[in-house]
């Protein structure tokens, strides 16, 4: 088991890195121009690429059976959520607030883009 957390830990933590800058970038300079759903649908593929990119170097480090891939990604989005949950919280919004706003079209759209880099794993061969 610790080698599933390991490797869901060395997936999400980039990924999340990245996800902070281009959130950053998203809310201050593309929302104003195009719109939230624009920006997010902007933010997206750039996030996921890095995912299958991280993913076939967490899993040529630790190779995976499916079912160890499966928890991995689990596991990865629990900890983004715990994570994205904490940096609104930190940017003032409550925990309700938080899952309220996935019920936006925005941010339906970014929950889905969360749910495909939990899938990431399932799919993505080990790089090499």
């Amino acid at each position: 088991m610790p080698r599933i957390v390991t490797a869901a830990l060395a997936y999400v933590a980039p990924v999340f890195a990245l996800a902070f800058v281009l959130g950053a970038i998203r809310v201050t300079l593309i929302t104003p121009a195009t719109g939230p759903l624009v920006a997010v649908a902007l933010e997206i593929p750039l996030v996921l690429a890095l995912s299958w990119w991280v993913a076939g170097r967490v899993l040529q480090r630790w190779p995976l059976t499916w079912q160890e891939r499966a928890a991995m990604g689990a596991l990865a989005l629990g900890v983004l959520m715990l994570l994205e949950c904490a940096t609104a919280m930190a940017f003032g919004q409550t925990p309700a607030q938080f899952l309220q706003a996935m019920t936006t079209a925005p941010g339906a759209l970014g929950l889905a883009g969360q749910i495909g880099f939990a899938l990431l794993p399932l799919i993505r061969q080990p790089r090499g």
